[in-house]
């Protein structure tokens, strides 16, 4: 390693480690908070960090839906009892939403403006003041529309006030000895579908069971985004090979087809957060595109 590159990670260290200090001071001057929490990397740092700075001024809250796998709202349960932080669980009804099941772009909007309320009814009648979010610094650069309903009522996002980005997280996360440090990135089950493909409890249950099976054979991040009778698989591309190997893909193929997928196909460009977004930024592009053309003088 040159001294140029060694620079560069101590100048990432300071950095990183000034946004953690900020980012107790911006927690010790709440003094009480509310931590919505899933048991993903940043939610689970942020939970343990509050925790450390204050104790018995936090409360975690686990939402139960039917748009989150149940291993994850029983891995959210363990870690909250082993940090023995007090916690509620509460359930959310997105499905009974038309305008989250007709899914629009804006569904993310409908299903958090769903769950804050419920965090803030929680958080007057505890009087605690403040409810935080998850979100990292990173999470702005994608199209989240649930960022406004967090607006909308006040819900706070330290980690993305102080600009601590995934890797950042990570990092910090595994120096805390947290086990959720080189956790696969999450998200709600909602996001494997096209927009304006009604989702359903069957569908959700359709890709929960083909993820786990994907994980079951040992794959670390997955997809699978869902196009009907067809299920697309989001793999990292070095995991190619694995996939490709008989006994495994014909494993893939009999669990799938049980599931209810006709055709199972491999999305040659991997894995990625947000590629049902692709569309929208593609459309948008293609606006923009016409918006720099020189109009015809007639």
């Amino acid at each position: 390693m040159n001294e140029i590159n060694k620079l560069e990670i101590e100048n990432l260290s300071k950095l990183t480690l000034s946004k953690y200090e900020k980012l107790k001071n911006i927690l010790q001057e709440m003094g009480g908070v509310l931590v919505a929490f899933s048991g993903g990397v940043d939610s689970t740092f942020l939970l343990k960090i509050a925790h450390e700075v204050l104790g018995k001024n936090v409360l975690a809250v686990i939402a139960s839906s039917e748009t989150y796998p149940q291993r994850e709202r029983e891995e959210a349960l363990r870690l909250a009892q082993k940090f023995n932080i007090r916690y509620k669980v509460i359930e959310t009804k997105e499905l009974e939403s038309s305008d989250f099941v007709n899914n629009p772009p804006q569904r993310c909007y409908f299903c958090k403006k769903e769950l804050f309320s419920k965090l803030k009814d929680i958080a007057e009648a505890e009087d605690i003041p403040y409810i935080l979010d998850g979100s990292n610094y990173e999470d702005t650069s994608d199209f989240r529309p649930g960022t406004k309903a967090a607006e909308e009522l006040g819900i706070r996002a330290p980690l993305k006030e102080v600009h601590l980005g995934k890797s950042e997280i990570r990092q910090l996360s595994k120096r805390s000895g947290l086990p959720t440090w080189n956790k696969p990135s999450l998200a709600c089950l909602s996001s494997r579908f096209p927009y304006y493909t009604k989702i359903d409890t069957k569908n959700l249950k359709q890709v929960a069971q083909a993820e786990e099976c994907l994980r079951k054979l040992g794959f670390n991040q997955v997809r699978v985004r869902h196009h009907g009778q067809i299920a697309r698989i989001e793999i990292e591309p070095p995991e190619f090979p694995k996939i490709t190997e008989k006994k495994v893909r014909e494993a893939v193929i009999k669990s799938f087809k049980k599931f209810g997928y006709i055709y199972i196909a491999l999305d040659l460009a991997g894995f990625r957060s947000g590629s049902m977004n692709e569309p929208l930024n593609l459309a948008s592009g293609k606006k923009q595109e016409e918006k720099r053309k020189p109009k015809n003088k007639k």
